[in-house]
């Protein structure tokens, strides 16, 4: 990775943390003396999206129309941000005391935390139903692309996505996985978001069906590695580093790669996932780069 590649992350950052405020919207005037109620929920969606995180589902939005020959585009930010609103809901829901119930999310206090319990609830709901409604908003599509657009999403939110992911990971404390059922969940749980967004963007791209099947191999690949350092992590770096708590998992007993494969070997299937992601763009260009870059950082990054 040169210094082109991290120009190109944090531009992309920037690029899509100036848009969420935007996208996400404002409180309107009409609601009168309920405006203040309405004005903390926002307030609270606002600062669980905007709370910094590194952007990686947005950029992989921006690198699969750049490895398809697409310029930039309005619409492109709206899908970015829609991506990056679902996962900010996914977060929030997930740091819950019913579920993860941790304290600290990208060196903050979370958002039940920050505001409380009730009002995080709602910041998830409210996140998760303005994505879809960003994406009904796109203008350089054609009406059935939008749909695909949008299914990609739903499907990757939902219970064949990360919200069947949560459920194996909540049935999975103080119990032994075999690798098989460890990959299902976080191929569910943290990979569904990342192969959605890299096929909502081959759609708004119009790439061809053997384009779109390499890109979802790429994903697939790049998701369970994603993954896979995050438990690397877990181990080897501390909270200050990680912004969230560190040994987090640990703590409440659940499954891990190394706890299944050993440091070691969490350490091999990386790079075996990363080697996969880099095949799966074999007949891709150098448009395509910055993907390759992305898979070199999933595997590399300290956080």
């Amino acid at each position: 990775m040169d210094q082109d590649f991290f120009a190109y992350l944090q531009c992309c950052k920037d690029r899509i943390d100036q848009r969420l405020p935007e996208l996400l919207g404002q409180v309107q005037s009409e609601y009168g003396d309920a405006q203040a109620h309405l004005q903390r929920t926002f307030d609270a969606c606002l600062y669980s999206l905007t709370n910094g995180g590194k952007r990686v589902r947005a950029t992989l939005v921006y690198a699969t129309a750049q490895a398809l020959g697409q310029t930039d585009s309005e619409d492109l930010d709206r899908v970015a941000g829609a991506v990056e609103m679902l996962h900010a809901y996914s977060l929030v829901h997930d740091d819950l005391p019913a579920m993860d119930n941790d304290v600290l999310r990208r060196g903050k206090p979370t958002c039940h935390i920050a505001f409380d319990e009730a009002t995080a609830i709602l910041v998830g709901d409210a996140l998760q139903s303005r994505a879809f409604e960003l994406l009904t908003t796109l203008s350089a599509t054609k009406p059935q692309t939008t749909l695909e657009i949008i299914k990609e999403l739903a499907s990757a939110a939902g219970a064949r996505g990360m919200v069947g992911g949560q459920a194996i990971d909540l049935a999975s404390v103080d119990k032994q996985l075999d690798l098989a059922t460890l990959q299902c969940m976080h191929q569910l749980k943290t990979g569904a978001l990342i192969r959605g967004a890299i096929a909502m963007a081959a759609h708004w791209s119009d790439a061809n069906e053997h384009q779109r099947q390499a890109l979802d191999d790429y994903g697939k690949a790049i998701g369970l590695a994603f993954q896979v350092q995050d438990d690397i992590l877990d181990i080897e770096s501390n909270t200050e580093t990680l912004g969230k708590t560190q040994g987090a998992d640990l703590a409440l007993n659940k499954p891990t790669y190394p706890s299944l494969l050993g440091l070691e070997g969490a350490r091999d299937l990386a790079k075996t996932l990363h080697q996969q992601s880099l095949d799966a763009l074999v007949n891709f260009g150098p448009q395509a780069d910055t993907l390759r870059g992305l898979a070199d950082y999933i595997v590399t990054r300290q956080h």
